[in-house]
């Protein structure tokens, strides 16, 4: 199939997504640009900062749009285009960009809290506990996920006769290994850029948060870092081993997460999300040109028999597979734990969340596309699903680019291929920082529940940060990728799944209607559980995985135990009459 047919479609109905639907469900919220913000009410200049819409959407969009969307189309594609596709279209409109939109707009009403305390305001102390556990477990899978996903990445050696190229013709530095072939250092390229980046970062949050300074001159200074840290990453390229980058992305993740988001998360993510949205530009440019020239996709369209052997069954597998860009939990966790301490305004929560979802599912559907056809369907199932492990989806990914841009513009092979594992290494490690530092937010509020008067070690940064990136690392280190992607996918999506039923009860409670978060809530928790199950029965319990067969056990224990809680306290709304003032404006008036 022509990759311009399929790109169409979904720009199409992402485009009637955000025009008719969200503004379908701002009405049901009462959006209004009158009410405060937290952001403004409690500015603190540390956690709650008003924040100028295109730096809090950078920031959000960074932090959302890490690997997931690229790494879970990337693997799901051994299913067929065609189901990831379909998957990727309607679950971003009905399901993704519903859930972060509800979060966000529920979590800025609710005073900028997590999701975890709007949890314990509908659910009580029973519902908070469960849920701080749940999400506290899942973001400990992310964060460990994604940890040894970069760790992979940023030591990637591409050989050079993958890239069409030869001894001698590149700039780029390469090694020779063991079996005389020689690779280049992409993942060194990135590793120095991530470094530079990261150093910066406390120099753009002083010109934007401290001097005031106006956004463009700074935006044209950060794209001016992120091409330089990219020339220095070709000139010096940095090879350490990755056990090595584990314990180094630890250690800066501690510190990350608890210095004031103006001096790395918020810059950072700045700088990065340039980047990003140039690799979307360049993935949209490579797809519509090739589309025009008749580039076709490669990959099967449909391989259900290979997939199922190799992931599961299609379903649940390939919904808790593709982590992002349909419908993510963690996107939640963002929304609630850092963004709705950011946003200025009400109506930047639309914005933000559907708009930011949105923009995810088209970096999504252009990935899949890309992968289908930018890389013979063989050398994807080497690079993706080896014989004798080591997956390096990252690194599928950057070779398809490469090999899309070639295809449809004549662009170098070694150009498009560096560039894409540039744009997947930066946003793998705001992701990590962000989830991390959220994981410290989760266990201060746990403490604060489980004890009248917590210790004053319990309180500090520097005890819930350790904590977090002590746990993050051992699992990490103890278990591959491929074994913790499915678990991490599974309880992604069940977060999800439990966040919507938490704004659902949130929207109950004021009498206003529920069934476009009920509705996805039950498919997401219906089809995660099952998932955890299979995982359980299948993989963990046979293999003797004592760390995951716990892991899967009490997410399902837990994500069960908010599910009674949430349907008890349904159904007392349901039983009790709502007072005038809960009523929709219509209904209100009638009576």
């Amino acid at each position: 199939m022509n990759i311009l047919i399929p790109l169409v479609i979904a720009a199409a109905v992402y485009f009637l997504g955000y025009w008719f639907y969200s503004p379908f469900m701002s009405k049901v919220f009462g959006e209004n640009d009158k009410n405060p913000t937290p952001a403004v009410q409690f500015n603190d200049d540390k956690d709650y900062v008003p924040s100028k819409l295109g730096v809090a959407f950078s920031h959000h969009f960074a932090s959302i749009a890490g690997a997931g969307p690229i790494v879970g189309p990337t693997v799901a594609v051994l299913f067929g285009y065609i189901p990831v596709w379909l998957w990727l279209i309607f679950g971003a409109v009905f399901f993704g960009a519903v859930h972060d939109y509800t979060a966000l707009f529920t979590s800025m009403r609710e005073k900028g809290k997590s999701m975890a305390e709007v949890a314990r305001i509908n659910l009580g102390k029973p519902g908070f506990l469960l849920f701080i556990g749940f999400t506290t477990l899942m973001i400990l899978l992310i964060t460990s996920a994604f940890l040894g996903l970069t760790a992979a990445s940023l030591t990637s050696l591409v050989p050079l006769k993958d890239m069409r190229i030869s001894e001698g013709d590149t700039v780029l530095k390469t090694l020779v290994g063991k079996d005389g072939v020689v690779r280049a250092q992409i993942g060194g390229i990135a590793s120095t850029s991530v470094i530079v980046l990261s150093c910066c970062a406390p120099v753009i949050g002083w010109l934007l948060y401290r001097k005031k300074a106006n956004a463009w001159p700074v935006a044209f200074t950060a794209m001016a870092i992120g091409l330089a840290s990219i020339a220095i990453g070709v000139a010096f390229p940095i090879s350490l081993d990755p056990k090595t980058w584990m314990v180094i992305l630890t250690v800066y993740c501690f510190f990350a997460a608890g210095v004031p988001v103006w001096i790395v998360l918020q810059p950072r993510d700045f700088m990065n999300s340039f980047i990003l949205y140039a690799g979307i530009a360049m993935l949209a440019i490579g797809v519509l040109a090739g589309g025009f020239t008749g580039v076709s996709t490669q990959a099967p369209a449909f391989n259900l028999a290979q997939g199922e052997l190799k992931l599961g069954y299609i379903w649940p597998f390939l919904f808790i597979t593709v982590a992002c860009g349909a419908i993510s939990g963690f996107h939640a966790l963002v929304a609630g734990g850092t963004v709705a301490k950011q946003a200025s305004k009400e109506s930047h929560a639309r914005v933000i969340g559907y708009g930011g979802m949105i923009l995810e599912g088209v970096l999504a559907v252009l990935v899949l596309l890309t992968v289908s056809s930018g890389l013979d369907f063989g050398t994807y199932l080497n690079i993706v699903w080896p014989a004798k492990g080591g997956a390096n989806p990252v690194l599928a990914f950057s070779l398809s680019m490469g090999g899309m841009l070639h295809k449809a513009m004549g662009v170098p092979m070694a150009f498009g291929t560096v560039f894409g594992i540039l744009m997947v290494e930066g946003f793998v490690i705001t992701t990590l920082d962000t989830a991390v530092r959220l994981n410290r937010y989760l266990f201060e509020e746990l403490w604060a529940v489980l004890f009248k008067n917590p210790p004053a070690f319990l309180k500090s940064y520097f005890f819930n940060a350790a904590l977090s990136c002590a746990l993050m690392l051992w699992l990490a280190y103890t278990n591959t990728f491929q074994l913790i992607w499915p678990i991490f996918g599974a309880s992604n999506q069940l977060m999800a799944a439990l966040t919507l039923v938490g704004v659902s009860v949130w929207l109950a409670a004021r009498g206003k209607p529920t069934y476009f978060t009920l509705i996805p809530a039950a498919c997401m928790m219906l089809t995660t559980v099952t998932g955890l199950a299979l995982l359980l029965v299948r993989t963990y319990i046979p293999k003797g995985n004592v760390p995951l067969i716990v892991a899967d056990v009490l997410l399902m224990l837990l994500a069960i135990g908010v599910a009674v809680l949430a349907i008890r306290k349904l159904s007392e709304l349901r039983k009790r009459p709502a007072a005038p003032s809960e009523l929709p404006p219509a209904i209100a008036k009638a009576g």
